[in-house]
């Protein structure tokens, strides 16, 4: 049976594990094609171990099992003409996406917090966000078939939370400003039939919350803790339940929905 997506290219930033993992194996799942891109490299103020090229290699021999194709470039969202020069590669081996999951994304909070995490943090989730469709929407608008874009925010993105380290106000001001992104590309983009949405889920179980340095974080602090804690009786979500999300939004069964903040946060933002 073909799935939701056959004859589809997706476009995943921060793919090499975690959510952006998720999202290529579930969309190579249901028949997309896959450009799967990530830093691959160390943040100095991320606290916490990032993705390597060997994770990234992991997530294509993964999507390579279901008998998808995938391009993996080692690419940094904040730098657009590197970033750039890898969604082209994977247009010529792939064709032009009409998915894109714009989700790399980091989180410097810790106990010792830097300046430089603000900037660190505004610079990839909030600007790489932008140069992700910066990059790609042209070639989606020349294609002409519509498209579908999801920008992964955050419940930081809809609630004041993360503390007030320059890494977590910068985290929240990143997050909230993915939604700014979202809402006037939805606007501009709809002549082209393209969507635009954001996903914003409560903790997820990856290495970017699953991590020493962010229990000890959260633990410094009763309201931060207090601040993961969902209605739903579960601690955390799993990546794939964003990945589920990500399908429906870009698929046909979404194809009017556009210029929507939909949480997958186990009803966390309702019980505030």
């Amino acid at each position: 049976m073909a799935g939701q997506l056959e004859g589809r290219v997706a476009f995943v930033t921060g793919a090499a594990r975690g959510q952006g993992r998720s999202h290529a194996i579930r969309l190579a799942q249901e028949g997309a094609d896959i450009i799967a891109i990530d830093l691959a490299a160390q943040i100095d103020t991320v606290p916490y171990p990032m993705a390597t090229e060997a994770d990234l290699a992991e997530t294509a021999k993964q999507v390579e099992a279901l008998d998808r194709r995938i391009v993996t470039r080692v690419a940094d969202v904040r730098d657009v003409e590197a970033l750039r020069s890898a969604f082209d590669a994977g247009v010529a081996e792939l064709g032009v996406p009409t998915i894109v999951s714009a989700n790399a994304g980091i989180a410097p909070l810790s106990m010792h917090p830097q300046a430089q995490e603000w900037q660190d943090v505004i610079d990839v989730n909030l600007t790489g966000v932008y140069h992700t469709v910066e990059v790609s929407k042209q070639a989606m608008i020349d294609k002409g078939e519509g498209g579908a874009y999801v920008l992964t925010s955050s419940t930081a993105g809809l609630a004041g939370i993360g503390g007030n380290t320059p890494g977590g106000l910068g985290y929240t001001a990143a997050k909230h400003g993915v939604v700014g992104l979202m809402r006037s590309y939805a606007n501009s983009l709809a002549q082209h039939s393209i969507r635009v949405n954001t996903i914003h889920p409560t903790g997820v179980n990856t290495p970017m919350v699953v991590n020493e340095a962010m229990q000890e974080f959260l633990q410094s602090d009763p309201t931060l803790s207090q601040a993961m804690s969902n209605a739903l009786p579960v601690p955390m979500i799993e990546p794939v339940d964003l990945s589920n999300a990500i399908v429906f939004l870009v698929s046909d069964a979404g194809r009017y929905i556009t210029g929507v903040t939909l949480p997958v946060d186990a009803g966390y933002l309702n019980k505030r």
